[in-house]
């Protein structure tokens, strides 16, 4: 009953705060300023013609959970992305959890850069084992 309560409450959350995550089951799990984390299960909805993870999908994690610290951490005033960088290092495919993590690197007065990692679950025989290789992404704010 706590799982589907922590559940409901981290699928409703992800509906308030960002729609375009909410509709690909992006479950958003910690908010603050100082640190945003999530997770995705990797379903065919969001993968490209190869079946995995496609790379709009990182991105717009990393967007998202980015804009949102970003904002905090700006006092809640507007924020605009400047740039955003992204390396793949290991594919994530149908079935796979991606759990997202985006903390600020710099608070300026007028800047913001926030690094995104993503590390990979997968399950394997019946139980889930952690993989090592996370990808890469830098958000600069204004």
């Amino acid at each position: 009953m706590g799982d589907a309560m922590a559940l409901s409450s981290s699928n409703s959350k992800t509906a308030e705060l960002d729609a375009p995550l909410h509709a690909l089951g992006f479950e958003i799990e910690e908010v603050s300023p100082s640190r945003m984390t999530g997770r995705l299960v990797v379903t065919p909805i969001c993968v490209q013609p190869f079946k995995v993870l496609h790379g709009g999908v990182s991105a717009l994690i990393a967007e998202g959970l980015a804009s949102m610290g970003a904002h905090m951490a700006s006092g809640y005033n507007r924020v605009a992305g400047m740039q955003l960088s992204i390396s793949h290092f290991r594919s994530a495919a149908v079935g796979d959890t991606i759990l997202a993590r985006a903390v600020p690197v710099h608070i300026g007065r007028s800047t913001q850069a926030h690094h995104y990692r993503t590390p990979l679950h997968r399950l394997a025989s019946a139980k889930q084992r952690m993989v090592h290789e996370p990808a890469d992404h830098h958000r600069s704010w204004t």
